[in-house]
């Protein structure tokens, strides 16, 4: 059954369990008596008055054959399992609708069965096993889940970069722009050491140039001291 693809295996002993079950209840039915089909008949038509109008061996095989219906398709995989879940609640909610109306079958005042409603009471627990089957998750549905949480999973792995890429950007700008500052201030102060350099030289330059014109007008033996020009 797990083999199609349709059937999860937590499902497998549910259908089978309960397919098999139902399946050889209505083949049984299928050929009774007809004092088991005056009980059934009688049960059913107190909770189901509209059954007055067929009679008990024509009921007892129309059970028969919907009981025969409904475990084979618990037990196909090809039946899809939500399809085959609400049948079997839909089937179990008749018998516990029998239950909760047939007099004797429960305690007066509470839900407990007397010892004659033990048997039908049990059917409780294929209603709860046909719910759980009926609200089973689909597999499209699974399918976009898994979809949904991986492309949520990528989103969030390419945010994690495009963040990282720019935290690494933002730092070489801040590193470049550091590099680029230091650079400029490096460059300034040599600037300002070749203009110092540069004051210097043409100051000695000029000063030069006063003693050679000094000693073109006087001679070079002519003192410095006694030049008018430096009075």
């Amino acid at each position: 059954m797990s083999g199609c693809g349709k059937v999860k295996a937590w499902q497998v002993p549910l259908r089978l369990v309960t397919g098999a079950f139902i399946l050889h209840s209505g083949m049984e039915k299928w050929d009774g008596p007809d004092e088991q089909a005056q009980g059934v008949h009688g049960m059913a038509r107190q909770t189901f008055p509209f059954l007055e109008n067929i009679d008990a061996p024509r009921f007892l095989k129309l059970l028969a054959a919907g009981e025969i219906a409904l475990g084979a398709a618990l037990l196909t995989p090809m039946v899809p399992t939500r399809l085959a879940g609400a049948a079997l609640t839909g089937f179990a909610g008749s018998l516990m609708a029998v239950y909760a109306q047939t007099p004797g079958l429960r305690k007066e005042g509470s839900v407990w069965p007397t010892p004659d409603g033990i048997g039908v009471s049990k059917d409780s627990w294929l209603l709860a096993i046909g719910l759980a089957l009926t609200l089973s998750p689909h597999q499209k549905h699974l399918k976009h889940v898994k979809h949904a949480k991986h492309l949520k999973h990528a989103k969030h792995a390419k945010h994690v970069k495009d963040h990282g890429g720019h935290h690494k950007h933002h730092c070489r700008h801040e590193q470049g722009g550091n590099a680029g500052h230091f650079g400029h201030l490096k460059q300034a102060k040599q600037v300002a050491k070749e203009a110092k350099e540069a004051k210097r030289l043409a100051k000695g330059v000029s000063q030069d140039g006063h003693s050679h014109h000094h000693a073109h007008r006087h001679g070079p033996g002519h003192a410095r001291k006694g030049c008018p020009a430096h009075h």
